[in-house]
């Protein structure tokens, strides 16, 4: 079933918002203090390009380095990244068939917001603790 909805979410949304991702994570890397904030970005597009299946947990050890990095990506492209999953979640709700990959764009916006401190893992990989329900 995950196959099935990154292909549909793929043709869809997860190619334009991954594109997304590619040109801020190139447009910060063009700075040397940028690139650590271009790797996050090219994370995100992976993520954005292919979401079924996988899911995001806190990095341990993240700290203050972390937040700071937040607040500056907060700034620099994480709210231009939310808006984009917002309109593109908006639009796939429109249709009955759209409203789980909707969902699926909505739950990519804290990340989008917010991604320094957080790991990409598959949702079945071993030793990584499911999240709170």
């Amino acid at each position: 079933m995950a196959l099935l909805l990154n292909i549909i979410w793929l043709v869809f949304s997860g190619f334009w918002m991954a594109v997304g991702y590619l040109v801020a994570g190139v447009l910060l890397c063009i700075t040397i203090i940028g690139i650590p904030f271009g790797i996050a970005s090219f994370r995100m597009a992976n993520y954005a390009l292919w979401p079924f299946g996988r899911r995001v947990v806190d990095e341990p050890g993240a700290g203050s380095g972390a937040a700071i990095g937040n607040l500056l990506w907060l700034i620099l492209a994480g709210w231009w990244l939310a808006i984009g999953h917002i309109v593109t979640g908006l639009a796939l709700c429109v249709t009955i068939i759209g409203i789980p990959l909707g969902i699926a764009s909505f739950k990519l916006v804290p990340v989008s917001l917010l991604p320094m401190g957080k790991r990409i893992v598959d949702t079945d990989q071993p030793g990584v603790p499911s999240p709170a329900r």
